[in-house]
């Protein structure tokens, strides 16, 4: 694995198949100080090139075996073990203290019109009312900024002293006005100072690049002086969708780039000495979100800074899809003990976040004060910057096999449920609720249908009926698992058996018939020596599961020190993520349970698939959360993808309202992503996800775009939905909705 030591301020988009890494070994260090940015297929990067001693060393390596991304070697969180809040300075927002020392705080933004003074007062106050810790608003224009004073005041009158935000962009005059009475300023590095990106590719010289820093600082430094003057906090909040052309032609679209747009700015408030402020990364993809966290905590370490984080995935929808896309990302990261403060931002009245906010904030909390993990290990597998699946091996089909266990797995990423005695008694439901197609009574597999089935108790030997209904499933190659005993009690012909290490090891699985499948469960923080009979097995896939109420150790923490021995001793055996839910939990805490639990492994590469359990769920709840987890963490994709924004007092139309509208039309469409945005403040990269975007222009008309590209303007609202419609007809990814059996 390369590796080499730069300049700290010199880390991000090093290139390791550069010939100017040619004289760094991998046991020796060399010390640049000079960067030459070079071109690299259509984008510049720096490279290091060998100088004189510069005073900021920092150790390098590939991001993974074979990558061609340096990134530092030095930690990214202080414990890969164990959840630990990594230590961060105390930051001010008004009288709300952000930091490692304090509770992580919860925030949302208003909707409303910030020049309505009473409208947006009122909802702040709601906002309050239901435990926000910080609430944003929206500052646009001149005439935002005078509303600013307004409702500051007026909410000072009524006895609400949270602290508010501005949201700004493009418009330092803006900031500057408002510093006067609002408690923070949130910037957008990627157009704060720089242009709307047109996702040009530029060429820099050395020169050329040093005056647009140059501009920055100039436009930049007044803000930063009248946050000082006042004690007002600023958040550098950089988006993945709307980095400048500047930093796109150096860093590309990248998690890299974010960070690196982040400390431009950062550097001229250390310049300046202000110190009270926070990072932020967000991307509507929770993977981009996470490595671009992680890269910016792990050039912190490399310069021994310690400034909070705000932690959020932006447009993540509504409903289900929005808490799940925001665990995903968000509880990845406080598994990993960073955040400071969150927002779950979601389409839908902004106090309607608090909650799930809450919740998030409660886990990861609560993970933290337990200290939970495992024993200390040396992890050595994992990609914490670049995303690369361990695809574990899918079952092949043997010789002599009576029925066909390929596609007890799916490639993308696999659903597996649990089903009871009493739900085998009317097969037909039980074939639904499995997602199976029908076809004169008979189940067959569909898209979306569930790749196995669980069974903690098989029928009676006399039980015919339930018998043909899970032999009917075996036969569209549907897996069912059984427990040892009862198989062994009740044999049900081609079922695969779980088994425990302890049942492996006494050899009573021996008393199965020759070939029977095996499912073995994990906890994964069993002793090395208990995995060791790993090695000497044929198991179709591993159950990972630690109960539910285990007070201090992690299940994340387990799963990646069992994914690290397997890849150690080169098992590629598929690992499915069980997670077994207590008797009335709030789907709100399973989702985001979930999402938290599954989803860290999972934005990893860890991880083929996941079983989740709850005794009082409906199964057609647990199945959409199971598929969205996999949707979430970019693996198996079942129904239409959403980039939709929170919405705020930009949107130029009613974002709730019109996204069911668009959902309600286009939800059948695997494979397609739709961004529904309420203004393009964030640039056309904000949708840099999606293949097509509904995108407010002007009040009461729509653009439409392809990509990052607009190809209509101007469309009335009325009209709006039926012309993406088409549009996504002409694009030939259009197919009629299912008609109903």
């Amino acid at each position: 694995m390369a590796s080499g030591t730069v300049p700290a301020a010199s880390l991000l988009g090093l290139k390791g198949g550069d010939s100017s890494l040619g004289s760094v070994r991998s046991v020796d260090f060399v010390r640049g100080c000079n960067l030459k940015r070079t071109k690299y297929p259509r984008r510049k990067f720096p490279v290091i090139r060998n100088s004189s001693p510069g005073p900021d060393i920092a150790q390098l390596q590939s991001a993974s075996e074979g990558s061609p991304l340096l990134v530092p070697r030095q930690k990214y969180c202080e414990s890969v073990h164990k959840t630990t809040r990594r230590k961060t300075k105390t930051v001010m927002v008004g009288n709300v203290a952000l930091g490692s020392e304090h509770p992580i705080r919860i925030q949302t933004m208003t909707t409303s019109d910030t020049k309505d003074v009473a409208a947006t007062v009122e909802q702040v106050m709601r906002i309050a009312d239901r435990g926000a810790d910080i609430v944003r608003i929206t500052v646009q224009g001149k005439k935002e900024a005078d509303a600013c004073f307004e409702i500051k005041n007026s909410l000072v009158q009524k006895n609400y002293n949270i602290p508010l935000v501005a949201d700004i962009h493009f418009a330092p005059s803006v900031a500057l006005r408002v510093a006067e009475c609002f408690d923070k300023i949130r910037v957008n590095p990627g157009n704060f100072a720089d242009r709307r990106a047109q996702f040009e590719t530029i060429e820099y010289t050395e020169e050329e690049y040093q005056k647009e820093l140059e501009h920055i600082e100039e436009v930049f430094t007044p803000l930063v002086e009248k946050c000082k003057k006042y004690g007002r906090a600023l958040r550098i909040g950089t988006n993945h969708g709307s980095l400048s052309d500047r930093i796109m032609s150096y860093y590309g679209d990248s998690p890299r780039g974010m960070v690196e747009s982040a400390f431009e700015f950062a550097r001229i408030c250390r310049k300046l000495d202000f110190h009270n402020f926070v990072f932020s990364m967000k991307a509507s993809n929770p993977v981009v979100m996470v490595q671009a966290y992680r890269l910016l905590v792990a050039e912190m370490y490399v310069h021994g800074w310690d400034y909070p984080l705000h932690l959020g995935v932006t447009e993540a929808g509504e409903g289900e899809d929005g808490r799940m896309k925001s665990a995903i990302g968000i509880g990845t990261l406080l598994q990993d003990g960073l955040g400071d403060t969150i927002r779950v931002s979601l389409t839908e009245p902004p106090e309607e976040e608090i909650d799930p906010c809450r919740r998030l904030a409660n886990l990861g909390m609560r993970a933290a004060d337990l200290q939970q993990g495992v024993v200390p290990f040396v992890e050595k597998h994992r990609h914490h910057f670049d995303f690369q699946r361990r695809s574990g091996q899918l079952p092949i089909q043997k010789e002599g096999e009576k029925v066909d266990y390929r596609g007890v797995l799916h490639r993308d990423g696999s659903v597996l449920m649990s089903v009871s005695l009493d739900q085998l008694k009317a097969p037909e439901l039980l074939y639904k609720s499995l997602a199976a197609k029908l076809a004169v009574g008979m189940p067959f597999k569909d898209l979306a249908t569930v790749d196995s089935i669980f069974l903690r108790e098989l029928p009676q030997i006399d039980d015919n009926d339930a018998r043909l209904a899970l032999k009917r499933l075996i036969d569209i190659s549907m897996g069912v698992i059984v427990p040892l005993t009862e198989q062994l009690t009740k044999p049900l012909p081609n079922a695969m058996v779980l088994v425990n290490l302890n049942e492996l090891s006494t050899g009573i699985c021996n008393l199965l018939p020759e070939g029977t499948r095996l499912v073995v469960l994990v906890r994964g923080d069993e002793p090395y020596e208990e995995l060791e009979i790993l090695k000497n097995i044929d198991a179709t896939m591993i159950l990972h599961n630690l109960p539910y109420g285990e007070e201090q150790i992690s299940r994340v923490h387990a799963a990646r020190r069992l994914f690290d021995y397997l890849v150690g001793n080169a098992l590629n055996f598929p690992v499915i993520h069980h997670i077994q839910f207590p008797e009335g939990i709030h789907r709100d805490d399973l989702v985001i349970g979930a999402g938290t639990n599954a989803g860290a492994l999972l934005v990893d590469g860890l991880g083929d698939g996941v079983l989740l359990e709850a005794p009082d769920q409906d199964m057609d709840f647990l199945r959409n959360t199971s598929f969205n987890l996999l949707q979430g963490c970019r693996m198996r994709n079942t129904k239409t993808e959403y980039v939709s924004c929170p919405s705020c007092g930009r949107t130029l139309f009613d974002l709730q309202e019109i996204s069911a509208q668009i959902r309600e039309k286009t939800s059948h469409l695997p494979g397609v992503s739709i961004a529904i945005m309420g203004c393009i403040v964030n640039g056309p990269g904000e949708m840099a996800d999606a293949d097509f975007g509904y995108v407010g222009g002007v009040p009461g008309k729509i653009d439409l775009y392809v990509g990052k590209t607009v190809v209509k303007r101007g469309i009335a609202m009325e009209h709006a939905t039926d012309a993406l419609i088409q549009l996504i007809k002409d694009h030939g990814r259009w197919v009629d909705p299912p008609t109903e059996e």
